[in-house]
C-alpha cells in the first residue's frame, strides 16, 4: 500500500471515529459483499453503503480522488440505493409487473451530482396513474404511496447495519397537504401555474435519478419553460436574495468567522456561492442553454466563458467551493453527522489532522481569506438600501429642483399621480411597494440624462402601457446600471421609448447587456428568425419574425445611444437583420403560396434590394427599395391544385411577400417597403421576368434607373439565380445600355429633388447641399461615365474611383462623416433640428469621433462644402 494510502487511514483512525469504525469492519464486509446476491435488500445496500463510504473517504483524504469524483461516487451510490428501493417496493407489491410509473426526481447536491458524505437526499416522488402497477381494485394513488413508504423504509430505517440514506420528501408541491408520491399532471398544473421563485431554482439542478426514468424526462421536458424563461424575472431573484437573507439572520451564531462558523450557511459560505451561479443561471439561462449546468463549479465556468460574471469571481469562487467542500467533509467524516458547522477546541484540532495540518488555528487561516472573498462577491449581489423619496408635494418639487428637473413641479405631480395608482399596472400593493423602491435611483437616472423632463414624460407613457409594473421595477431596483441606461434611451431616442413602451419585453436586451454586444451575421438573424416552435402555422411565423427584428434594431439603436458602436457598423448590421428578414419571410411565403398554386416548373422567385438596402447602409427608419424578378418562361404555367400563369403566379407572390414583410401583426409593425424601383415605377407589373428586366435595363431605363442599379443587390433567390442576375447588372453597367447625357440627366434629376424634396433641418445629412445624395449622384456619375468602380456599397465605391483616380481621397473620409450623421440623427434627432441639450450634442459628436459640438458644425459645414464642389465641377463639364 502506497505511503499516502497509509498516511490517509492513519489519519482517519486517529481523528474520525466514524471513518476508523468502517475500516475495522472492512474485512467483514468484504466477505458479506463476495455473496452480496443472497443478503436482503435492506442489509446490501446499507454494507454496499459502507464499502463506499469507506472507499471514498481513504481515497479523498490520500488524493487519489478529487472533489468531482468523490461527490460523483457518492451519487451515484445514492442513484443505485433509490432505483433499488423503487423497483423492490414495487416488486414486493406486484410481483413481475415492470417498474414503470413512479420516478424519483433527484434535486439539490444530488441531482448535481455533489452529495457530501452525510447529505440527505431530496427527491420528488412522481407517479403515472396509467402504467404505475397496482394490486387488483387498488387506486394509483393508494399505491403510489405505498410503495414511497417502502422505499422510505428500505432506505432509512436504522438497525444494527446503520442506514442507507436520510430522505426529505419536503420539495414536492405543497408538502404539507399533498401526498409522499405526487400525479404527474397535478405536479406539471403546479409547476405551470402556482411555483415559487425558489422552486425554479431549486430545478436547475433537477434530473430522473431512479425508477422510471423516461417518464421523469419527460417531464422535466415538459416543465422546462417555467424554469428557463426567455423573460427575465427579477422577482424571482429578489425572492432568492430574501432567502439568503433569512438564512444569515437564522443562523446568526454562525455568521462570525472561527469556531462555530456554518459552512454551508454561514456569510461566504457553500450555499452563497450556489445561490450567486444560480442567480446568473436563472437570469441568463433562458436565453443561453450553456448556462443550464447543474454543478455549481461547472455552472460558474460557463458563465465565464459567456461574460456573464468576471472570470476572477468565477475563479475565487470556485477555489473556495473546492476548499470548502472539502472541509465539509472533513467535519462529516469525524462521526457521520449531517453538520456542516466547524467544531470548537480539540474538535476543530481533529479536522485539521484528517486535512493533514496541524491544528484548528491553520485550518481557520486557510479558510478565512477564502469566506471573506465569497461574502464580498456575493454581497455584489443585493440591491443597495435606498431611502424614500418624500411623498409631501413641496418637499418633492423642491427635491426634483435640486436634482435638476427644469419643471420640478409637473414632475412632482405625475410621481404622485404613479403613487395615487392612476394607472392599472400600479394598483396593487404590490406594485406600490416595488415602484417606492426604484423611484430614488429612477429619479436620479433620469435627472442625469440629457432631457430630465422627457425622461420622465416617456416613462410615465411606458408606464401606463403596461398590464403589470412590478417586475419592471424589479428589474430596474436590481440593476442600478439598467436605470441609467433605460433613462438614456428615454431622453435621447424618442423612437425607442415608443418601443419600449409597446414591448417592454424588450427590457430582456438592456438587463443582460447583450443589446450592447455585437447582433451577428445574416446567417445568425436568419437562424433565430427560423427558430419558431414545431407546428407553427404561417402567421406565427410572421409574429416571430416582427419580434426577433423588434428584438435587434432595438439592440442598434441602444448601441447607437450607449455610444457602443460606429453608427456605419450600426447601418450595416440594420441591413444583414432586414435581409434575414426578407430571406426567412420571403422562403415561407413562398411555401405558403405554393400550398394552392403550387410551384412554376424550372423558376423561381428573385429579389433585388436598392437604395441604402442594397449598399448595406439602412437607418432605423430606412423603408427597403425592392424589385422583384423570376427567373424561366412567362408562359409557363404553376402545377398546384389552382394553377396560375407564371406572370399572375409571381405577381400575386411578390405582393404576399411584401405584405409578410409590410403589414403589422399583433407582434407589430416591420418594414415600409418601397417598388417604385421597378421597371416602368408604379405603372409597371410588381413582378417581370429577368430577361424582361435584362431587356428594360437595355433598352427603356432612364439614366436615374442606371445610378440606381449601381446599388443594386441581390437578397433571395438561389446562388445560380442570383449569379444570373448579377451577371445582367454588370452588363448593363459595364456599357451595353442605351446612351444618355447623363451629366445632364443627373443634374436635372437633382434640380428636381431639390424643390420637391427640401431638407429636413439643419442636420440634415442626406438633403442638404453637399449631403449624401450629392455625394451618391457624384459617385453614380462618375460610374457610369468611366464604367468602373461598382460596388452596392458607396464607401468602397469610392475607394475605387478613388484608386482610379477618378474621386479626391477626401470624399471618403466625406462619406463616413455624412453616413455616421444620418445614422445617429435619424434616431436621436429624427426631425433634424439642433439639439439643444448638451448630453445629446456630446453622443452626436463622439459618434462622429470628434470632440464636441463645435467641431461637429465645422466638420459637416466643410464636408457640405467639399461635396458640393466636386458636384458642381462634375455636372458643369
Amino acid at each position: 500500500m502506497s505511503t499516502a494510502n497509509d498516511n490517509a487511514r492513519t489519519r482517519a483512525m486517529e481523528n474520525a471515529p466514524f471513518l476508523a469504525g468502517l475500516i475495522a469492519r472492512e474485512a467483514a464486509d468484504a466477505a458479506l459483499l463476495v455473496n452480496a446476491d443472497l443478503l436482503p435488500v435492506a442489509r446490501r445496500l446499507r454494507v454496499e453503503r459502507r464499502a463506499v463510504a469507506r472507499t471514498v473517504a481513504l481515497g479523498d483524504l490520500s488524493g487519489t480522488l478529487d472533489l468531482t469524483e468523490v461527490t460523483a461516487r457518492l451519487t451515484r451510490f445514492a442513484d443505485i440505493a433509490l432505483d433499488t428501493a423503487i423497483r423492490t417496493a414495487i416488486a414486493e407489491r406486484t410481483p413481475g409487473a415492470p417498474a414503470t410509473g413512479f420516478v424519483a426526481l433527484a434535486l439539490g447536491k444530488q441531482g448535481s451530482f455533489e452529495l457530501n458524505y452525510s447529505s440527505d437526499i431530496d427527491p420528488i416522488l412522481l407517479y403515472d396513474p396509467a402504467t404505475l402497477p397496482c394490486r387488483p381494485r387498488e387506486e394509483p394513488g393508494d399505491a403510489a404511496v405505498r410503495i414511497a413508504r417502502r422505499m422510505l423504509e428500505l432506505l432509512q430505517t436504522r438497525d444494527a447495519d446503520g442506514y442507507v440514506l436520510r430522505v426529505d420528501l419536503r420539495l414536492r408541491p405543497s408538502p404539507e397537504i399533498t401526498p409522499l408520491a405526487v400525479p404527474i399532471d397535478a405536479a406539471i398544473a403546479y409547476y405551470e401555474s402556482q411555483a415559487l421563485p425558489w422552486e425554479r431554482a431549486a430545478f436547475i439542478r433537477a434530473r430522473a435519478a431512479a425508477g422510471d426514468v423516461a417518464l421523469g424526462q419527460r417531464f422535466l421536458d415538459t416543465i422546462r419553460p417555467f424554469i428557463w424563461r426567455r423573460s427575465l424575472d427579477f422577482g424571482a431573484v429578489g425572492e432568492i436574495l430574501d432567502i439568503t437573507r433569512r438564512i444569515r439572520n437564522h443562523h446568526a451564531q454562525g455568521q462570525a468567522f472561527g469556531p462555530g462558523f456554518d459552512l454551508k450557511r454561514g456569510r461566504g459560505g457553500i450555499r452563497e456561492i450556489e445561490f450567486f451561479a444560480q442567480i446568473h443561471q436563472l437570469i441568463h439561462g433562458g436565453r443561453d442553454a450553456r448556462l443550464r449546468a447543474p454543478a455549481t463549479r461547472d455552472a460558474l465556468a460557463a458563465l465565464a466563458e459567456a461574460g456573464r460574471i468576471v472570470p476572477g469571481d468565477a475563479q475565487a469562487l470556485t477555489h473556495a467551493y473546492t476548499l470548502l467542500r472539502t472541509i465539509e467533509h472533513r467535519v462529516q467524516m469525524i462521526d457521520d453527522r449531517q453538520t456542516h458547522a466547524l467544531p470548537a477546541g480539540e474538535a476543530l484540532d481533529q479536522v485539521a489532522r484528517l486535512h493533514g495540518l496541524t491544528d484548528g488555528i491553520a485550518l481557520l487561516d486557510m479558510l478565512r481569506p477564502h469566506v471573506a472573498k465569497v461574502a464580498a462577491i456575493f454581497d455584489q449581489l443585493a440591491p443597495n438600501t435606498r431611502d424614500h423619496l418624500p411623498h409631501d408635494s413641496a418637499a418633492l418639487a423642491a427635491h426634483l429642483g435640486d436634482a435638476g428637473f427644469t419643471d420640478a413641479a409637473a414632475i412632482a405631480t405625475r410621481i404622485a399621480d404613479w403613487r395615487a395608482r392612476r394607472y392599472p399596472a400600479l394598483r396593487s400593493a404590490a406594485a406600490q411597494t416595488a415602484l417606492e423602491a426604484v423611484l430614488p435611483d429612477l429619479v436620479t437616472a433620469c435627472a442625469a440624462a440629457p432631457v430630465p423632463d422627457a425622461a420622465v414624460q416617456r416613462l410615465d407613457r411606458i408606464i401606463e402601457r403596461l398590464s403589470s409594473a412590478i417586475n419592471f421595477f424589479r428589474l430596474l431596483e436590481a440593476q442600478p446600471a439598467l436605470t441609467t441606461l433605460v433613462a438614456r434611451v428615454l431622453s435621447h431616442a424618442p423612437t425607442l421609448a415608443e418601443e419600449l413602451a409597446r414591448r417592454t419585453d424588450l427590457l430582456d436586451r438592456l438587463i443582460d447587456a447583450s443589446a450592447l454586444d455585437p447582433v451577428g451575421s445574416v446567417a445568425d438573424h436568419t437562424r433565430a428568425m427560423r427558430r419558431v416552435e414545431q407546428g407553427a402555422d404561417y402567421q406565427a411565423l410572421l409574429d416571430h419574425v416582427r419580434r426577433v427584428v423588434g428584438e435587434q434594431r432595438f439592440a442598434l439603436g441602444v448601441q447607437l445611444v450607449a455610444a457602443a458602436a460606429d453608427p456605419l457598423q450600426v447601418a450595416c448590421d440594420y441591413s444583414g437583420v432586414a435581409e434575414a428578414a426578407v430571406c426567412v419571410l420571403a422562403e415561407a411565403t413562398v411555401a405558403e403560396f405554393a400550398r394552392a398554386h403550387g410551384r412554376v416548373p424550372d423558376s423561381e422567385l428573385l429579389i433585388l434590394a436598392l437604395g441604402r438596402f442594397g449598399g448595406a447602409a439602412l437607418t432605423h427608419a430606412s423603408d427597403l427599395d425592392l424589385i422583384f424578378l423570376f427567373t424561366g418562361d412567362f408562359n409557363a404555367e404553376s402545377d398546384g391544385v389552382k394553377p396560375l400563369g407564371a406572370t399572375l403566379y409571381y405577381n400575386r407572390l411578390a405582393q404576399r411577400v411584401a405584405a409578410a414583410l409590410s403589414v403589422p401583426t399583433a407582434a407589430g409593425p416591420l418594414y415600409k417597403v418601397d417598388t417604385r424601383l421597378r421597371p416602368s415605377g408604379a405603372h409597371g407589373p410588381l413582378a417581370v421576368t429577368l430577361d424582361s428586366f435584362a431587356r428594360y435595363q437595355r433598352e427603356s431605363a432612364w439614366t436615374w434607373e442606371h445610378m440606381a442599379l449601381t446599388r443594386a443587390r441581390a437578397v433571395f433567390g438561389s446562388l445560380r439565380a442570383r449569379a444570373a442576375l448579377d451577371a445582367v447588372i454588370a452588363d448593363v453597367l459595364h456599357g451595353n445600355r442605351t446612351e444618355h447625357d447623363i451629366r445632364t440627366d443627373a443634374r436635372a434629376m437633382r434640380d428636381e429633388m431639390a424643390a420637391h424634396k427640401p431638407p429636413q433641418g439643419p442636420l440634415d445629412a442626406k438633403l442638404l447641399p453637399g449631403g449624401l445624395v450629392d455625394l451618391e449622384f457624384t459617385v453614380h456619375v462618375e460610374q457610369l461615365l468611366n464604367r468602373t468602380g461598382f460596388d452596392p456599397d458607396l464607401g468602397q465605391a469610392i475607394d475605387q474611383l478613388v484608386a482610379h483616380g477618378l474621386l479626391a481621397p477626401g470624399l471618403r473620409d466625406a462619406h463616413d462623416l455624412l453616413t455616421r450623421l444620418l445614422v445617429t440623427a435619424r434616431l436621436v434627432v429624427p426631425d433634424a433640428a439642433e439639439p439643444d441639450a448638451p448630453a445629446t450634442r456630446a453622443l452626436i459628436a463622439q459618434a462622429l469621433r470628434l470632440p464636441d459640438w463645435a467641431a461637429v458644425l465645422a466638420s459637416f459645414a466643410a464636408v457640405r462644402e467639399e461635396v458640393s464642389r466636386v458636384w458642381r465641377e462634375l455636372v458643369d463639364e
